[in-house]
């Protein structure tokens, strides 16, 4: 008797950053290589991005709003954080995407995963309870680590300052959460390693689990990741990915 896929959303962060992130973003979800994105509202290319965004499928792709607190804010005197002053720019976030797209975001997450962060998540599920009603509730990215990620990992890290935290909260509201977070590395070497990265993620996954991702078509100048975005849309748009996913049992979904 044949296993039914394991299930695994595929998320590609920074929607609207540069035009190479949204072009990547794009092609990759008219492939089926992923099945969400992260938008920044406030970043340069969203306003351009998001009608090309808006005309795909909701039911293929969840698009999602990526919370932004450093690089994009609304609110650039945000350093001098104020529960009022965050809660202000949620909102004012959540109304960018919701003018962009007419509709509310499918899901949450965090840039920086600042989502899941003391204060920070507790104002957004505050704004996010009293916008939508209890069928619009977005998914909330999980940072849980798998078992294959030992204590003192970058993935260790990520999910000790604030993952255990925002899970609490998250399930006392009633809101659902991804299983493990994969795809946390430190964006080195060439696109064997990221494949082959790859490889060892999707063995480790469960169903349920997300992988998050970074691509764009392009170097961007000035970008930390600007290379590492290039390999990551190569290779997952490659065929190579495509024979892991069917070697490994997996469907990428919702």
């Amino acid at each position: 008797m044949q296993l039914e896929a394991r299930r695994l959303a595929v998320c590609a962060d920074d929607y609207g950053l540069a035009p190479g992130v949204n072009q990547a973003i794009l092609a990759l979800a008219r492939q089926g290589r992923i099945s969400a994105t992260s938008c920044m509202v406030g970043a340069p290319h969203w306003a351009a991005g998001a009608p090309a965004l808006r005309a795909c499928d909701p039911k293929a792709l969840d698009v999602g709003l990526h919370l932004d607190l450093t690089r994009f804010p609304r609110d650039t005197g945000l350093r001098l954080l104020s529960a009022a002053r965050l809660r202000q720019e949620i909102d004012s976030q959540l109304d960018g995407f919701e003018r962009a797209m007419g509709r509310p975001p499918a899901h949450v997450d965090g840039h920086e995963h600042v989502h899941q962060l003391p204060v920070v998540r507790e104002q957004l599920l505050a704004a996010l309870d009293a916008r939508y009603g209890r069928a619009q509730l977005p998914w909330l990215r999980g940072t849980h680590r798998p078992a294959s990620e030992p204590v003192g990992s970058k993935a260790w890290v990520i999910e000790a300052v604030g993952g255990a935290g925002l899970a609490r909260l998250a399930g006392s509201r009633g809101y659902v959460q991804n299983g493990h977070l994969l795809g946390v590395y430190d964006f080195q070497g060439d696109a064997g390693r990221y494949l082959a990265l790859l490889g060892q993620w999707l063995s480790a996954a469960a169903d349920g689990d997300l992988l998050m991702c970074h691509p764009a078509t392009e170097v961007l100048v000035g970008d930390s990741h600007a290379e590492a975005r290039v390999r990551e849309y190569h290779v997952l748009g490659d065929a190579a990915f495509g024979a892991l996913l069917e070697r490994e049992g997996i469907r990428v979904g919702r």
